[in-house]
């Protein structure tokens, strides 16, 4: 990561970093969504929380990629843990908006010091629902859970949002992305994304990575490690390794590394 990028980063609140990974990774993780909707077929996909993933062996060796680690690190430092995933997938024609946000005004992280890598695993175009991002908005105070409009519609992934009133979307930039590109944000930074009405999916995976001295305070949520060691001032609960299962995992490239020994 270049001095340049780290600039931008902090001068925006975003910034893209090109082909972060190879592009058979971005096909395996495209795959992995489609696996993963053939097996939890009541749940949209737009909605693959880390719940279904902290135990995956596939996830694992995705998030622990030294490719990604070594981005999250420049921003975060050598104790790295990922916190949360969440594929944010869109099918053709149906995938769902994402409204105005800021990320950290739903996160339970003190201090909030994090960064959110967001792959695409597939093409992310204006056609299909691109994220969007409001520059310079990292600078603005994070919104609380109360402050924002609850929009229980159905139709976003989020059910509340910034309200309209208080965006000014005139600087706009759409984050267009080819698989295996990655963007990095800020969790202040407002940013959403319109409904995918294309005929090709849109597939994205956020990937939010905290330096280990940062306190999750929800009990239950378990994070990856991904670096260094954790922090002995907080009682944060990383997952173990898993290991692969052919009749509940999907296969990848590297499983073997995955099996028991």
């Amino acid at each position: 990561m270049t001095t340049n990028l780290k600039q931008e980063y902090e001068e925006n609140g975003y910034v893209i970093v090109r082909n972060a990974i190879d592009a058979d990774l971005a096909r395996e993780t495209a795959e992995h969504v489609h696996w993963l909707a053939e097996r939890n077929p009541d749940t949209r996909p737009e909605h693959f929380h880390h719940g279904m993933l902290v135990s995956d062996p596939f996830m694992h060796r995705l998030v622990g990629d030294d490719r990604l680690v070594d981005i999250a690190e420049q921003f975060i430092g050598s104790n790295c843990a990922m916190w949360a995933a969440h594929y944010i997938a869109k099918p053709p024609k149906t995938g769902q908006k994402v409204l105005w946000h800021q990320d950290g005004s739903y996160w339970p992280l003190e201090p909030m010091e994090v960064t959110t890598i967001w792959l695409a695993a597939t093409e992310s175009t204006r056609e299909n629902g691109c994220l969007r991002v409001l520059p310079g908005t990292q600078r603005n105070k994070l919104l609380s859970r109360a402050e924002l409009q609850d929009v229980p519609d159905g139709k976003n992934v989020l059910s509340s949002g910034i309200h309209p009133s208080m965006i000014d979307d005139s600087d706009v930039v759409d984050l267009e992305l080819q698989p295996g590109d990655v963007s990095i944000h800020n969790p202040k930074i407002i940013h959403g994304s319109e409904a995918n009405t294309s005929d090709k999916w849109r597939i994205g995976l956020t990937l939010r990575y905290i330096p280990t001295s940062t306190r999750v305070k929800r009990d239950d949520d378990r994070a990856i490690l991904v670096r260094g060691k954790p922090d002995a001032s907080n009682s944060n609960k990383y997952a173990q390794r898993p290991v692969y299962d052919p009749a509940i995992h999907m296969p990848f490239r590297g499983m073997e590394d995955w099996m028991p020994a």
